[in-house]
């Protein structure tokens, strides 16, 4: 619960309450995104990323989505815009705390 609020102080996209109030399951859509957002190297802020048009439409459709939400620069991939870039801090932090052993 705690990881999620704190992805809703950064980014309120990723946080979907219901009319109850009650905080919904992530969708297939915000994995993708979460996942290409995984992709960038945060030592090397230089670095971007490029969606190449062989990636699966997936990967293509939430590059596209994460550009129009204003978290990358380009809609094939780009570099991460300052709040692109807390938002990836935030998704790599809790992948490496959920695949930690």
């Amino acid at each position: 619960m705690f990881i999620i609020v704190l992805f809703n102080k950064i980014i309120n996209r990723f946080y979907l309450p219901n009319p109850r109030g009650l905080i919904m399951s992530y969708t297939a859509e915000l994995i993708d995104e979460l996942n290409v957002l995984t992709l960038f190297d945060l030592s090397n802020n230089q670095e971007g990323i490029k969606v190449h048009k062989s990636a699966n439409e997936n990967t293509k459709d939430a590059a596209q989505r994460l550009h129009d939400k204003g978290l990358i620069t380009q809609i094939d991939g780009g570099y991460l815009t300052g709040l692109g870039l807390d938002a990836t801090e935030h998704a790599q932090s809790l992948l490496m705390i959920l695949t930690t052993d």
